[in-house]
């Protein structure tokens, strides 16, 4: 069976040579990067997220809003044209809480959690680390 959060199938070396340091411990071993301390945290810049591990397209900006929890935040996720959405929604219990993880459908990258308490008409706040992105700028 083929891992999950390894959908591309390559090896920790090969991660780690295509990823700074920062975003192996966040995109590859589930970290979460500081709170405010993120390239995109408060970035109002027209385009689309992509996964910064494997470029598939995660989030537009027109989704993007100010949460003021630290982290980069969006109503939704992109969809394909069939409907699929970008990002997996997997069950987290670690740090004694349950949470939604969220990861790249492409390379299965953690990408940061969802919860529901975004605003209409989802109601949902993807909380995603900004090392886990990459700003396609429009134009």
């Amino acid at each position: 069976m083929t891992d999950p959060r390894n959908k591309l199938g390559l090896s920790d070396d090969e991660w780690k040579a295509r990823l700074s340091p920062e975003q192996y411990r966040v995109l590859r071993q589930q970290g979460t990067e500081r709170a405010f301390t993120g390239e995109y945290t408060d970035t109002t810049t027209p385009g689309t997220y992509r996964c910064a591990a494997c470029g598939h397209p995660l989030f537009d900006s027109g989704e993007k809003f100010h949460s003021g929890c630290g982290w980069p935040s969006y109503s939704a996720a992109k969809r394909d044209p069939e409907g699929k959405p970008s990002v997996d929604e997997i069950e987290d219990t670690s740090h004694g809480m349950v949470r939604t993880e969220v990861t790249c459908t492409n390379c299965g990258s953690h990408l940061g959690h969802v919860f529901p308490d975004g605003p209409p008409p989802t109601g949902l706040r993807y909380c995603i680390n900004s090392v886990a992105v990459k700003l396609q700028r429009e134009g």
